[in-house]
């Protein structure tokens, strides 16, 4: 393998939304842990794209905070606790990376604009061209398209599915489960091709 491929294994993610893909979706917003309900499988999809030696991002808009509805904090303590159930489960997250902002400030950080994949390459290392970005809605595929990522469609649970609404085809799956499967086998693909064309 050349120096050129290692850092590119090595620095491949999975970029991962939060609500609905994660979490189930609350019209009113998640405010506090007692609110979030863990979707089936999304914990195991986690610990196994880490203990493959993927990078492991939650990506998410929280517009909560700028609405004022709930505090950073609040949202932090979640992330972190989340954490910790991956963790105490055989995963891990990387890092969270989260625009707080309300839609109508038009920032770049919040999807599907890409300025917080660009900030994981830049701060991270992540070779966005062979990441993945696993999300619920178009504004996930735009980003991920607009980043140079791999686009994957969870379908919402509740029926209203994303899926006619996307600027291209993807891979679309009912849970993070299937979406992390498709992910391991692309993966072990990508590996076997950069070791195939080393010198």
């Amino acid at each position: 393998m050349t120096p050129v491929d290692r850092p590119r294994i090595a620095s491949r993610a999975v970029f991962i939304d939060r609500d609905g893909v994660i979490f189930r979706n609350r019209d009113d917003y998640i405010k506090n842990w007692a609110e979030v309900e863990l979707l089936p499988g999304a914990v195991d999809a986690i610990v196994r794209l880490s203990q493959a030696g993927l990078r492991v991002v939650l990506l998410t808009n929280q517009s909560a905070i700028g609405r004022r509805i709930v505090s950073r904090q609040v949202v932090e303590d979640i992330h972190h606790r989340l954490g910790q159930i991956v963790v105490a489960a055989g995963g891990r997250i990387d890092a969270v990376l989260m625009c707080p902002h309300h839609p109508a400030a038009h920032c770049r950080c919040r999807k599907p604009q890409p300025g917080l994949l660009f900030e994981a390459e830049t701060q991270m290392g992540i070779h966005l061209a062979s990441s993945w970005l696993v999300g619920d809605q178009p504004s996930d595929i735009d980003a991920a398209v607009a980043a140079g990522c791999f686009p994957i469609l969870v379908r919402p649970l509740n029926g209203s599915a994303a899926g006619d609404d996307l600027p291209i085809a993807c891979p679309v799956f009912e849970s993070l489960s299937g979406a992390a499967e498709f992910v391991l086998i692309a993966s072990r693909r990508q590996t076997a091709a950069l070791e195939a064309s080393a010198p």
